[in-house]
């Protein structure tokens, strides 16, 4: 019966769940993503007060840990680490994107489909992975440059749900196709709780002082001139 608490900042939806055996007993959630490093907590103070829960009865703290927002990344890696040496308990690091197919999936239930997360990465580059409905990896985590053709091949296999605040630009580039499908889909650390569960019984714990986001792609900052 693993307590864990799940921190989500990958982006501009940033929240924090607590959970128990893979369940989300209370979730919090801040919209505006320029306030994650000052909301996130005070989330973790919140819901620990009215869960009258103290810190040491936590298992672990999960993260979100990428790809997404470089910035919104460090905030949430950052708060983790934090909490996990001040009250000394392992950090748990989950991939952003099978968070996000694990929270489709539970919605959707369409055990024939493969999933489809994208998260927006400027112009027309998208972080993506495809899964299917256990969430193995039919394509691993990558940063793409969509074009027309970029997923003919899985298309023609599979009905495809596209999600996340990438998926706009794709269904705009992409014609009408019979297996593709765009869905609805809020990010939520919520749906972390059932992955952060099977990694504790796993101790799948990463090194807290070594642990670093999963980025995907460098860090680029226009030199100034």
């Amino acid at each position: 019966m693993a307590l864990i608490l799940n921190i989500d900042t990958a982006t501009t939806t940033g929240s924090v769940s607590l959970s128990r055996d893979g369940q989300a007993i209370q979730t919090l959630v801040n919209e505006k993503q320029q306030d994650h490093a000052a909301t996130m907590i005070l989330f973790v103070q919140q819901i620990l007060k009215e869960q009258g829960i103290l810190p040491e009865a936590l298992d672990a703290i999960a993260v979100s840990a990428g790809p997404g927002s470089y910035t919104g990344l460090r905030v949430g890696v950052a708060t983790a680490k934090g909490l996990c040496y001040a009250w000394h308990k392992p950090l748990l690091a989950i991939s952003t994107l099978q968070m996000m197919a694990q929270g489709l999936v539970a919605a959707i239930k369409d055990e024939q489909a493969w999933y489809c997360p994208m998260l927006d990465a400027r112009r027309q580059e998208v972080f993506m992975g495809l899964y299917d409905a256990g969430l193995q990896e039919i394509m691993p985590p990558q940063a793409m440059i969509l074009e027309p053709s970029s997923l003919d091949s899985p298309l023609a296999e599979k009905k495809i749900y596209f999600f996340g605040d990438g998926s706009p630009k794709w269904e705009l580039m992409l014609s009408s196709h019979k297996n593709a499908i765009f869905a609805e889909y809020v990010i939520s650390a919520a749906h972390m709780a059932p992955l952060s569960a099977q990694a504790f019984d796993k101790k799948m714990f990463v090194d807290l002082a070594y642990f670093s986001p999963f980025y995907l792609k460098p860090f680029y900052s226009p030199q100034k001139p």
